[in-house]
């Protein structure tokens, strides 16, 4: 791959400011990492000395920025970090193009609702009886599909991908390589000395163009359903309980656990290894912030921190009142030291 910097210009509709316009690129890169023949990005002030001192061959720079770094060329944008997106879907790794097939090692049981002119089935895929696939689903390599699932139209299920039986998947749903959707939801009773297993007999709901990341699970509801809303975006290694509904277009960061009957207005971001506790509601456009636990309801537009979890300025007024105790208990002793012994 050789690309110009007037083509990368031309592409993103920016400026050449400096440097060859006739100069190639051959690769994309960090600013930290770029080597010579490489491209990068420079949208925050916070990054100038990786700017300075990068060793790429080119960088998109925002517009009217003029401190330029010493030994690259510039081309000016007004968005470096979607103009470089932008160039990288263009000449970067392609996805391989949907191609319509099933192959021979593939089990599909009968009664499956499919097109096969118009879907791709990989490899040891199994397929069991009731399920139906819209036009244009992928099932990849080693996949499972439960009895009388249900797979809208353009979506994706990577390598060894499992939707249990009675689930449904809307349309543009991708889920990678090792999710699980709709095990059973960890119910017990504890009757006369021992676990007694409760059915989870409910399924999962997963609505328009929901991603989930690889390795992530979301069980299946006791009863009715557990529901994720359309246009969420789960990372991987999420565990999502039985029951549980999360609103339209939630952003639910690695290592999240929400246990069962939780309920999540829209637009919530939940960081990484955030934890709540069952029964809870969360209210719309809220924030928690990474490692927090929320034991209790929360208001909605709020941003929250800790555990229990709380208002995020209460919880950094707090954090800088633990950080001075140090002061506090030297400042106490060295007041103890001026009273006559008797009153210590």
């Amino acid at each position: 791959m050789k690309i110009s910097l007037s083509d990368l210009a031309l592409l993103v509709g920016g400026t050449v400011l400096c440097g060859d316009p006739l100069a190639q690129i051959t690769g994309f890169a960090s600013l930290k990492e770029a080597l010579p023949g490489d491209l990068s990005f420079f949208h925050d002030s916070r990054y100038g000395e990786r700017l300075a001192r990068t060793r790429a061959s080119a960088v998109l720079v925002p517009l009217g920025w003029t401190d330029l770094p010493p030994n690259a060329s510039c081309i000016s944008v007004s968005d470096p970090s979607r103009s470089f997106e932008q160039i990288v879907e263009t000449y970067g790794f392609q996805p391989a193009p949907f191609t319509p097939g099933v192959h021979p090692s593939a089990v599909i049981a009968d009664g499956v609702s499919y097109d096969p002119q118009r879907v791709s089935i990989g490899p040891n895929a199994v397929i069991e009886a009731g399920v139906e696939l819209a036009p244009e689903v992928e099932i990849g390599p080693g996949c499972f599909v439960g009895r009388n699932a249900v797979i809208g139209a353009g979506s994706s299920l990577r390598a060894n991908a499992t939707v249990h039986a009675e689930c449904i998947l809307g349309e543009r749903v991708t889920l990678h390589s090792s999710v699980v959707i709709g095990a059973d939801g960890f119910g017990y009773e504890f009757s006369q000395g021992r676990h007694r297993k409760v059915r989870q007999a409910g399924i999962v709901q997963i609505d328009n163009d929901v991603e989930i990341g690889a390795g992530s699970t979301i069980d299946r509801a006791r009863f009715g359903r557990t529901w994720i809303g359309e246009g969420t975006k789960i990372d991987n290694l999420v565990q999502i309980g039985h029951n549980v509904v999360v609103g339209r277009h939630c952003i639910i960061v690695a290592c999240a656990a929400i246990a069962g009957s939780v309920v999540i207005g829209d637009y919530v971001v939940i960081a990484a290894q955030v934890g709540i506790a069952g029964h809870v509601h969360v209210g719309s456009q809220s924030t928690l912030a990474a490692r927090c636990g929320v034991t209790r309801d929360l208001p909605a537009g709020g941003k929250y921190l800790g555990f229990p979890a709380i208002p995020a300025g209460e919880e950094k007024r707090r954090l800088a009142s633990i950080n001075r105790l140090p002061q506090l208990l030297a400042r106490i002793k060295e007041l103890e030291s001026r009273l006559p012994t008797g009153d210590k």
